[in-house]
């Protein structure tokens, strides 16, 4: 069976692509858990933010990296922001 660490290798991840992309998907994954807590379906939360809901679908699902802006139509209707902090050494993927 191909492990993570054969697929990293043979695509050539840098430590900080791969750092990037566990940022991204903590931060999608959070999204989700905000948008389950409040009781929102993804049409819901489309509405409430005046997005479209397969746009949601996608950020979900990560199929692409979703934009700041696209982020923050989002975030600020459920009550959220965005914080740029620094990351702890512990989380830095050697």
């Amino acid at each position: 069976m191909i492990g993570w660490e054969d697929v990293r290798e043979e695509l050539n991840i840098t430590s900080e692509e791969e750092c990037i992309i566990e940022l991204e998907k903590e931060l999608i994954r959070t999204l989700v858990d905000i948008r389950e807590k409040q009781g929102l379906s993804q049409a819901e939360l489309a509405s409430k933010c005046n997005v479209k809901q397969p746009s949601i679908a996608r950020m979900e699902k990560a199929i692409h990296s979703p934009q700041i802006d696209s982020l923050l139509r989002i975030l600020v209707p459920l009550g959220y922001t965005l914080k740029i902090v620094p990351i702890k050494k512990s989380e830095i993927i050697q």
